[in-house]
Formats: C-alpha cells, sequence, structure tokens
C-alpha cells in the first residue's frame, strides 16, 4: 500500500496508471514541438502565489452570523429566511440551528429505508495547483462503489491511522492540518461522494425534523418558493443530493447554479468548514481568481467573463487569505450535526470535512432572487451554456401568482413587498423589451404567429435562453431564436415568424396593470420607451395570426425548418428536434455515459433515477452559417436586448466562426462586467 492513501489506494492507484497509459498512447505519434506536459495531477510542490509558511490569517476570518429560532420561527422555512435574508446576506452565508433534530438517524435511512443504496465516489488530488496550462486540478471518478457503512469504515479508519484516536480534534487544529497537508502533506488524495441522488431524511411519521417544512425533499416547492412553478424535477435543484465526505475532502469555490439560494443540512458525523464570499464582492472575488489565481495563458486578461466558466469546474481550491489579501471580505462557519448552512444569491463559496460525514443539500428561490438570476442568465447566454432552470417560465408564473394573489387579498391602495417589487421590476422590463422586439420584427416584415400548445421548453439555437414567451424562425437557422437577439437586418430571409405564446395579452395586461398600480415606481421604466424607435408606443396592439404552423407562414421558410416545427407541434418525443425540452411523464433523465477518469463536473449531474415531467438534454449546437452566430450576438448589444448588468463588448475572431467556438470569442470590458453595486442584495 502507498503510504498516505486512503484504504482504497490499490484503487485508485491502478486507475492513475491507466489514466497515464492513456495519455501516452495518446501522445504517440507527435513531435515533442506538439506536446505540451502535463503536471502528474497527485505531485504536490510549493506554490508560490499561495502563502501558507504562517496561517495566523485562520484566526481573522471572521464567523458568519448564526441563528436560533424559536419553534414558533421554525414552523415555516421561507418566511424565516426572507426575516433573516437581508441581514445574513451581507456575509454569503449563515448558520442556522434547528431547535428540533431527526430522530431516526441517516445511517438508518439510507442502509434500511433504501435497502441497495450504494454510491461511486470522486477522487480528489489534496494538492494546490498553478492553474496554467500545464497544471491544472481535475477529480477522478473512482470506479468503486460503497454502501453508507463501507464507506463509513474506510473514512474512519483513515482519520484513526492519521491520528490515533477516533475522538473529534479541536476545529482550529482541522483547519491548520487542513491547509498544511494540501500544501505540503503526504496525503496525495481524499475520496468524496458529492451530488449523489436522494435524501437522508426519514418517512417515519414519528421524525418531527423529517415531517416539518423544512426537510430538504420539500422546501424548494413550498408555497413561497420560486422553483414550485417548475414542471420538472432538476436534481440537486429542486430535489436533494448528498454530500458523504471523509477528513479533508472538499468543495471547491463556486457559486450555485443560477445564482439560487441553497441550504444544506448536516446529518451526522464530523464538522465542516465553511467560507464564503458575499454576493456584492464577488466581482472582487472572481478579478483577484483572475489576476491571481489563473496564470494569463488560460485565462487571458481580457475575457473577464472566462474567469466565470472555470469556476463553474468547480476544482478551483485555493486558501481565502488570498482574498483577505486583497480586500475581499470573507466569513467562517463550522457546520456540526443539526446545523443548517444557508447560502445567498450571487455568494462563492468553499469548504472541507473534518472527518467521516453526512450532508445534504438542494437549492430554492424567492421572489427576490430575479434580479440576481438575470444576470446570470446573461452571463449563461454569453457563454452559451444551457440553463438548468426555465427562467422565464418561472418569472411569467411568479408574476400571475403575485396578480391573482394581489386581486384575492389586497386592495388597489396597498404597497407591494419588497420581495415582490423586485420581481414585478424585472418581470415588467422584461415584457417591454419582448413587446419592442416583436414589433420591430413586425415594422422589418416578419409573420406574428401563436405558438402550439406544447409542453415544452424551447432553447434559442444562439444563446441558449429558454424561449417561453416568444421566439422566431427564418431560414438562417434550423434553431428557433429568442427575441433578445433583436431583428437581423443583413438576414435575407424573404419571411420570418414570430411565435408568441396564446396568454400574451394576458401577461401584457399584468404588466400593465403593475405599472398603474405602482404609479410611484413607473418612471422608473420610462428609459425603456426612451431607448425605442420614437414611433413606438408601448403595449401597441400588433395583429396575430390564427394558425400555428398555416402554409402560407411557412411558404418561403426552408424545408428543414418546416419539419422541425412540424414535428414539435405534432409531439415528437425528447431529443428528436433540436433545442427543444419536451414535458413527458415517462420520460427520464438518464446519466451520460463517460468513460474519461478526467471528467469535471460543471454543474448538477444529470440523475441515474427516474423523474417525472421532462428531462433536461444537453446543448444541441446550432445550424447557423459561419459568423452569424456572432452578427446576432453582437446585434443583441447594438439593441440593447442584453441588459447592462452583461457589460461587454463582443469583437469578431478573425477567422469565420463554427458552433464551438462561439464561448471563445474575443471579449473585452466596455466596463467591470461584474459590477454587482447596482443590485439590491438580500
Amino acid at each position: 500500500m502507498v503510504e498516505g492513501l486512503p484504504c482504497s489506494s490499490m484503487v485508485i492507484t491502478e486507475k492513475i496508471v491507466a489514466i497515464k497509459s492513456r495519455e501516452l498512447k495518446r501522445m504517440e505519434g507527435q513531435t515533442d514541438h506538439d506536446v505540451v506536459p502535463i503536471r502528474d495531477n497527485f505531485l504536490k510542490r510549493k506554490i508560490e502565489k499561495f502563502d501558507l509558511d504562517d496561517l495566523e490569517w485562520i484566526e481573522k476570518i471572521p464567523e458568519c452570523m448564526v441563528f436560533r429560532p424559536s419553534r414558533e420561527e421554525f414552523e415555516d422555512p421561507i418566511e424565516y429566511l426572507e426575516k433573516i435574508a437581508p441581514l445574513a446576506s451581507c456575509h454569503g452565508i449563515c448558520k442556522i440551528v434547528s431547535p428540533i433534530r431527526a430522530s431516526v438517524p441517516a445511517g438508518i435511512v439510507l442502509m434500511r429505508e433504501k435497502p441497495g443504496f450504494k454510491f461511486t465516489t470522486r477522487v480528489q488530488p489534496l494538492r494546490l495547483s498553478e492553474w496554467s496550462e500545464d497544471d491544472q486540478v481535475s477529480f477522478f471518478m473512482n470506479g468503486r462503489k460503497y454502501t453508507f457503512r463501507d464507506f463509513e469504515k474506510m473514512a474512519n479508519k483513515e482519520f484513526t491511522r492519521r491520528y490515533s484516536s477516533t475522538c473529534s480534534l479541536p476545529e482550529k487544529y482541522i483547519e491548520e492540518e487542513f491547509w498544511n497537508e494540501i500544501c505540503s502533506g503526504k496525503t496525495q488524495s481524499v475520496e468524496y461522494a458529492c451530488d449523489i441522488d436522494g435524501s437522508a431524511f426519514s418517512s417515519s411519521l414519528l421524525d418531527q425534523l423529517a415531517n416539518s417544512k423544512w426537510n430538504l425533499k420539500t422546501l424548494s416547492r413550498l408555497p413561497k418558493s420560486t422553483l414550485r412553478h417548475t414542471s420538472a424535477a432538476i436534481p440537486g435543484v429542486t430535489d436533494p443530493m448528498l454530500y458523504i465526505g471523509m477528513l479533508f475532502s472538499m468543495f471547491a469555490w463556486h457559486v450555485e447554479d443560477h445564482y439560487l439560494y441553497s441550504i444544506n443540512y448536516h446529518h451526522c458525523g464530523a464538522s465542516k468548514t465553511w467560507y464564503g464570499v458575499p454576493g456584492h464582492a464577488a466581482s472582487e472575488f472572481e478579478r483577484v481568481v483572475r489576476d491571481k489565481v489563473y496564470t494569463h495563458d488560460i485565462m487571458p486578461v481580457d475575457q473577464p467573463n472566462a474567469v466565470f466558466d472555470v469556476l463553474l469546474g468547480k476544482t478551483t481550491m485555493f486558501p481565502p487569505n488570498l482574498l483577505l489579501d486583497h480586500g475581499v471580505p470573507v466569513f467562517k462557519a463550522v457546520q456540526k450535526p443539526g446545523e443548517f448552512v444557508i447560502t445567498f444569491p450571487g455568494a462563492y463559496h468553499a469548504g472541507f470535512s473534518h472527518g467521516f460525514n453526512c450532508g445534504e443539500a438542494v437549492n430554492f428561490a424567492l421572489s427576490q432572487w430575479f434580479p440576481m438570476g438575470n444576470i446570470c442568465r446573461d452571463r449563461y447566454a454569453l457563454l452559451r451554456k444551457t440553463p438548468l432552470i426555465p427562467h422565464e417560465e418561472l418569472l411569467c408564473k411568479e408574476a400571475l401568482f403575485l396578480s391573482h394573489e394581489r386581486l384575492q387579498t389586497s386592495s388597489s391602495n396597498n404597497e407591494w413587498d419588497s420581495s415582490s417589487e423586485k420581481c414585478i421590476d424585472v418581470f415588467v422590463q422584461f415584457m417591454r423589451s419582448q413587446h419592442y422586439a416583436r414589433w420591430l420584427h413586425v415594422n422589418t416584415g416578419a409573420r406574428l404567429l401563436y405558438k402550439s400548445d406544447i409542453q415544452a421548453t424551447i432553447y434559442c439555437g444562439i444563446c441558449r435562453r429558454d424561449c417561453y414567451v416568444s421566439h422566431f424562425m427564418c431560414s438562417c437557422s434550423l434553431d428557433p431564436i429568442c427575441l433578445d437577439h433583436g431583428v437581423d437586418v443583413n438576414c435575407s430571409c424573404a419571411d420570418r415568424i414570430v411565435f408568441v405564446r396564446r396568454d400574451i395579452k394576458d401577461l401584457e395586461a399584468i404588466s400593465m396593470s403593475f405599472e398603474a398600480r405602482a404609479a410611484k415606481r413607473t418612471e422608473q421604466f420610462c428609459f425603456l420607451s426612451a431607448t425605442c424607435d420614437e414611433t413606438y408606443q408601448p403595449y401597441c396592439e400588433m395583429s396575430v395570426g390564427i394558425d400555428n404552423v398555416s402554409t402560407d407562414a411557412h411558404r418561403s421558410l426552408s424545408t428543414s425548418n418546416i419539419k422541425m416545427y412540424l414535428q414539435v407541434c405534432n409531439g415528437f418525443k425528447a431529443g428528436e428536434s433540436p433545442n427543444i425540452n419536451f414535458a413527458d411523464n415517462e420520460s427520464s433523465v438518464v446519466q451520460e455515459s463517460d468513460d474519461s477518469d478526467v471528467e469535471v463536473f460543471r454543474v448538477k449531474r444529470r440523475s441515474t433515477t427516474s423523474i417525472e415531467n421532462r428531462s433536461i438534454d444537453e446543448a444541441i449546437v446550432s445550424d447557423l452559417p459561419e459568423n452569424q452566430v456572432f452578427k446576432r450576438l453582437k446585434k443583441a448589444l447594438d439593441h440593447g436586448f442584453i441588459p447592462d448588468e452583461s457589460f461587454i463588448e463582443v469583437k469578431p475572431p478573425p477567422s469565420p466562426v463554427n458552433e464551438f467556438q462561439v464561448a471563445s470569442y474575443e471579449i473585452n470590458e466596455s466596463r467591470s462586467n461584474d459590477d454587482f453595486s447596482s443590485i439590491e442584495w438580500g
């Protein structure tokens, strides 16, 4: 057995040998000039950019806020979280000590209530990286499956081998040990079971916590949680996932998908140390990572969104003293069994385990999340990243809910609460921009038709945004195109069709009512009209055709476009038409087969279990002609359809573009790309 490796070291070592063997075979036939040397993924050496000789900075990191709700306050988690959010979000993370505990241990749930429960771990190199072209960290798939009890035995045995004790050790001592080990210790790797489908909350009616609203299996779909509007189960977002760790297993610096909130419950085992950076300091965090962590050969200084893209890989770990040294606020939490940790929108966080433990996490969103969700949605679009949740759909459904609730429970003279106002502002701006975009299309010869009443998520072929309210199609592309890209004046198509929802007039009526009933905020929307054509009138009438796919409507569309949309209207299954996700009660999400041992997980994994509703498919590339993708992205900026939060200017590459180069454009800052200062946090 190799000294310093866990008990499963033989399996890990064999995996490493196999990986190196494949790399050698891959390099065969290449000249020395072609081969870029890659450092051993487990080899440690001192990284000068990270100063860990003195660990006094550990005591300089302040603790985050800790809340201890009473049983009465604990009744409604969404109401309680809304109450503490304005204060707690200033630290990025906070800790909530539950007044009630689970009466059925997680181990019993996973071994008895879930017979046959097994999971596969990831192997994490326990070292720092230069983050250069020839030195980056990847997490390997171990290939070995564990039962809950087997993993616990392995993790405890490794802890005992290292410290000759089974007792928990002082938190500060373990924190110092972690950073010493990751810098220059002998242990090469640890195992971490992350993103495991399932929950350790018991189904027993006698378990108080499991039968409360804080059960993570139901929290994301509570009445006031925005994610209740999703028609599909999304593992790790709407449905919880398990995280089973051992000594020094870590979660690298990352931000939640779509800048959502997250709630994490510690079921059992050793403590976890969390580091959190408040959302208002996210831009400063990314600048430090770009300038002080990543080298320019993998992170060009003129591509500010590239740092966000690399961080999505969730393998970037570095000591938080680097942030403190550059004025970025960092807060810490030590989470113990029976405690919740909340992360707030836009807050980067990282941490590690003090020994064997089991946690569980899920995302949720409040109405006040929509401004942050918009920012993240635009960043995903610029990277051409397929979203996990249908942002437009959530926004419209929440607005419908707020309108209905207002009519049922309040008089017109009452003020909106601050959380609802944020949703309303985003919705009104969205509906106005959508209306103006349709008006531009109509004025340039496009025709309006109602969408077919299909239960599907349609994604833009250029930027991957979801197109819930409307999209247009023409002969330039097989894929639907969202209206954020404006009108392409260079389009030579004889006929363009803009498809809109059948309830579009209802949505616009709600938007107008929001403006009328909030007269003091109407002035905030005036700037939208100021940027429009002087002949344009907000919410002006535009006639919409009756037939979904009439012969006249598609007279000038390409045959492939007609065939594709007819397939949509005829209810083809998921995956048979480009950029369409269907709602299908019998559909299932299947984990994609991947034989690579150096797989880097970028977002929540695909589930291996069947779920209800539609599947979450991977992006399907657009069939646009060369440089057409660039032209439409650029036009989106010129027409102002990408909000100012994106703050970038896109320049075309010197050579023709293919569909895989869309995220590699040269991007320059016209002003700070990540300036969140205009957002009201919490």
